[in-house]
């Protein structure tokens, strides 16, 4: 009994500094967020004003707030499948082809995540120059650039963020499954080379399927945290411009909160939380399979 005592009381002394940081820090900020959402304040003065569901309509009608969202919904929607189709299709050429130089390979790859974001972004603000930059020098040998094309402008700002935001997360899931791949035994694939199915088949047949626990995994994590990489790249690509047109929902929310309405910006807030528990909810729930064992 006091062996168990003992062993129980080691327990909680262990989890309980690591529990109270989490309420403190996590959720008492979340619940204030919820609690702020339904006031009207400045975001430095004292005074509260208890408005409702006010700030929530406001945002129904807020034109940039809808831009930002689906902006941020193009962004998630957009990084996700390219990330992870070109990630899969990487790891499967360097994990089951004899191609020389495989671990040179993995640390090319695996370079742009380990760079911090503003680092990457400076690097593709200079690729995207209009004047000198590298991708209009290059375009320039075939064709003339008397009007340079603008990267950052209304209408490309957003491919311009989806392929910096590709480049950065695609090594790391790439070493990720090819981990994965690599546990997978050669013996399922000779048999499907017996049996007559060439490699696509094999992919989607073999490869596909048995590494779904670590994909689905990995799928769910990405998605909520592009939400968050998109802010950063905006903010460090473009501050949210030209005109609004690259500007996500947090970015925006960072904006009201600057201009002093600080009960605004935490409705928007909540409504990011809420989309991303949402999503992360769906995702689960569609991607949902039984386990494969080999």
């Amino acid at each position: 009994m006091r062996t168990d005592k003992s062993r129980k009381r080691f327990v909680f002394l262990c989890v309980a500094p690591a529990t109270i940081l989490f309420f403190l820090f996590m959720i008492l900020p979340t619940l204030n967020v919820f609690r702020m959402s339904l006031y009207e304040r400045g975001a430095y003065s004292p005074n509260e004003t208890f408005v409702g569901l006010k700030n929530f309509q406001h945002l129904l009608q807020d034109a940039q707030f809808i831009r930002s969202m689906q902006n941020m919904i193009l962004l998630v929607v957009t990084v996700t499948l390219i990330t992870f189709a070109f990630a899969l299709v990487f790891a499967a050429i360097l994990t089951r082809e004899k191609i020389k130089g495989q671990n040179f390979f993995r640390i090319i790859f695996y370079i742009p995540n380990i760079l911090s974001v503003v680092v990457i972004s400076g690097i593709f603000s200079a690729i995207y120059k209009p004047e000198n930059g590298m991708l209009n020098s290059i375009i320039g040998l075939f064709r003339s650039m008397s009007d340079p094309i603008l990267w950052k402008g209304e209408k490309l700002v957003i491919p311009s963020i989806i392929i910096a935001m590709v480049w950065q997360a695609i090594g790391y899931y790439m070493v990720m499954y090819m981990a994965s791949m690599s546990a997978v035994p050669i013996s399922l694939y000779e048999s499907a080379n017996l049996d007559g199915a060439g490699r696509l088949t094999q992919f989607f047949q073999i490869t596909i399927p048995l590494i779904w626990t670590n994909i689905r995994t990995t799928l769910t994590f990405f998605i909520i945290s592009t939400i968050n990489m998109a802010f950063l790249f905006v903010k460090a690509m473009t501050s949210g411009g030209p005109n609004g047109a690259s500007d996500v929902a947090l970015s925006y929310m960072y904006s009201q909160k600057d201009a002093g309405l600080y009960g605004y910006s935490m409705a928007i807030g909540v409504v990011i939380f809420l989309f991303s528990f949402a999503l992360s909810a769906c995702v689960n729930k569609v991607t949902s399979r039984d386990t494969l064992e080999f």
